[in-house]
Order: structure tokens, then sequence, then C-alpha cells
């Protein structure tokens, strides 16, 4: 069968998801070459790595995944993908591989030493519990809301990012997307204590790491004693003031989510406010460079993995908006970010590559992974494309834990 045929049959399994009259055929045509790609990626990744169990993380120069330990923040990505994978096919490999890397990330249940629990536990067991649930991952994730709400501090009213940095209590834009573990927590099991530390979180966030033009700071550090604001900062941003992209992205999908779980109106109207400074500051082209104010655009690295993360905030966004105008501009933005991310030269289309969604960036500052393939720049990806196509046939179908 050839790659075409193959590609329009997956397009077509996609839109039997929706129902008849609501789908978007135009849509599903377009990104089935992309999702067609991705299905055919992770399942060479996995008979690649035969009975090991290994976490990728970035592209090597070489060509081969550079992979890495449970408890990197990274790990939880891949079986992620291969859940949303198994969800959108039903195909037993995809299923039987998610259930073997998820199961490899159990011990980081009880591992308190970064805030991350979120990310890797939520993208692993919480898309398992989305897409096979069962009482095992939700005891696994009920004890990981534990482990991370150890890392809140009452005083500071909110959890920590990192340890044994040069900040003192140090909190990041991305732990917005950690909050999501203790929201879910607490509607399905939890304590009212995991609620009120994510709320509480979110909105020092939002006093504290949104600028009055809706940009935002990469790190806020704190003061343990009396909760005060001592700096702020960036780790991966071109400058302190200026807004690394992937970080406004975290702040568009990390308030989206809090209103999603707690409807508290001001943080659906600080996801509006992060969505306008972001999609102001994006190329023509639909695709950000690392930081929006890096002086050497245009000839800096893009991340394509900011434009994921932003493109499917943007359309859980989309469906929480009442004004019909203001909806369409959100969901229209996700849209084009989507399909320009869907064709050359991001989707990794040539023989031997080995990733999804090429030209991303992890750290340029640092000089690490840049220009390359970043395992949550795919994972994003596939999740925005399953966003925009459930979108199109019904509005509900936009939760990453269920």
């Amino acid at each position: 069968m050839n790659g075409l045929r193959v590609a329009l049959l997956f397009g077509v399994c996609i839109a039997l998801l929706c129902p008849m009259e609501m789908r978007s055929q135009d849509l599903t045509h377009k990104l089935a070459p992309a999702l067609s790609l991705a299905r055919d990626r992770l399942r060479q990744m996995v008979i690649a790595y035969g009975d090991s169990v290994r976490y990728p993380r970035s592209i090597l120069p070489n060509g081969q995944w550079r992979t890495v330990r449970p408890t990197d923040w990274t790990s939880g990505f891949f079986p992620g993908c291969l859940w949303q994978m198994a969800g959108i096919t039903r195909d037993s490999f995809f299923l039987r591989a998610a259930e073997r890397w998820t199961n490899g990330l159990e011990s980081v249940q009880t591992y308190d030493g970064s805030h991350d629990i979120g990310f890797i536990m939520v993208c692993s067991f919480g898309n398992a519990q989305r897409v096979e649930p069962c009482p095992e991952y939700r005891t696994v994730l009920l004890q990981s809301a534990r482990t991370l709400l150890t890392r809140y501090n009452p005083t500071v009213g909110c959890i920590r990012s990192w340890d044994n940095r040069k900040w003192e209590f140090p909190v990041i834009i991305d732990n917005m997307m950690n909050l999501e573990l203790l929201f879910w927590a607490s509607q399905h099991g939890g304590t009212r204590a995991m609620y009120d530390a994510a709320v509480s979180h979110a909105e020092r966030t939002m006093k504290n790491h949104i600028r009055p033009d809706g940009s935002t700071y990469h790190v806020v550090d704190y003061d343990t004693l009396t909760g005060r604001v001592l700096a702020k900062n960036t780790h991966q941003g071109a400058s302190d003031s200026s807004t690394w992209s992937r970080g406004q992205a975290w702040a568009i999908y990390g308030f989206t989510m809090a209103y999603r779980y707690s409807h508290e109106g001001e943080f659906l109207a600080t996801a509006v406010r992060v969505a306008d400074a972001f999609l102001r500051r994006l190329p023509a082209d639909h695709v950000p460079y690392w930081d929006f104010d890096t002086p050497g655009i245009p000839n800096e690295p893009r991340d394509a993995s900011a434009g994921a993360v932003a493109a499917s905030g943007l359309l859980e966004l989309s469906s929480f908006i009442e004004d019909e105008v203001l909806r369409r501009r959100y969901g229209d933005a996700a849209v084009s970010i989507l399909l320009a991310l869907a064709q050359a030269p991001y989707l990794q289309t040539a023989d031997g590559s080995r990733g999804i969604l090429g030209h991303s960036t992890g750290s340029k500052p640092a000089a690490s992974e840049v220009d390359t393939d970043l395992i949550y720049g795919d994972y994003y990806f596939i999740e925005a494309m399953r966003r925009a196509l459930a979108l199109e046939g019904a509005a509900n179908q936009t939760e990453s834990v269920r």
C-alpha cells in the first residue's frame, strides 16, 4: 500500500471519531499525512528499542535519540505519545508499548526531587487513565500528587520548581503545567489541599510572572520567610526582560488548564492576555523564534515545540470562549500554527529521520538541544492534532486527563 493511500485511510479513521455532520474533511485531509508519519515513527522507535525501556529526549547530531533516566522531566512524553496514538488508532501494538513505557515510570510516583513529577506522570499515567482507565493508574496518580504537594510552601503560596540553584525559592512559568496533577487528583479521590495549592500557585504566578503587556517572566524567586518577590529573571530566555517563547506557550496552556478545573474567571482572562501577547509577536509563517526578543531575529533558531504547545493550548482556550469572533480568532490561530508545523521544513519527512517535529530549541543560552527534534515537541504536536480534530467534532473533547 503506497504512502498516500495509508495517509488517506488513516485520516478517514480519525474522521470517523467525529459525528458526520460536524466533521471537517478539509482539516482531516491536511493533517492525515502528519498523523500517518507520527504513527510510523513511533512504531519504528518501539521496534528499535526492542526489549529495553528507554526514554528518548532529543535527537543527537549523529541522528540518534538521546535517552534519559525515568526521573528526567521529559521521560513521560514518549509513553504519552504512545498513549495518544493508541487512543487514535486502537492498535494493540501501541497499547502494549504504552503500557510498557508507562510501567517503567511507576517508581517516580514517590520522587520528590522535582516539580516535574507533574509533567512525567500526567503525560504517561494521565494519558493511560484517559485511554484505558484502571484503578492502578489512578492510585499512581494520586500518590504522585501527594509527592508533588510536598514541594508546596504556604508562605510563598507556590510549589518550588528547582533545588540547588542560584535562587532561594525559584518558581518557573513551566510549573503551571505541573498543576494539572494536583487539580486532577483533587477531583479523583485526592484532598482539598491539592486543589487549594494549585489555585494558590496559579494566582501567585498570575500576579508575579505576567507583565502588563501579557508577556511572561521565566523565573520568579521568592523569600521563604516572607513570601515577597526577590527577583525576576530568566534561565532559558535571551534576557531577564525578554519573552522566551516556550515559556509564553506554557502560560497559555497552563492558565487555560487551570480554568478548566477551577472555572475561575481570572485564569481564563489571564490565558487570553498571554495568548494575545504570543499571537502579536508570532512571525508571519506562524512558527515562533526561540525567544520573541532575541536581537538576532530573523537569523535565530525557531522553536517548533513552543508552537506545538501554544497550538494545543489555544485550541482548548477557544473552546471556553463565548464570543464567536474571539473563539474563531484563537481556533484559527491554533490551526495556522498546526498546519505550518505539519509540513516542511518542520515535519521530518526525510528518509532516515527518527523524530516527528524538527527545528525545536531546548536552551539556546546553554547551547543545548538547539534546532533539533525534542520529544515534548512531538508530544504536543500529536496532542494539538488530536484536539483540532476532536474540536471539529465535539467541543467537549479537550482534556488531556479525564
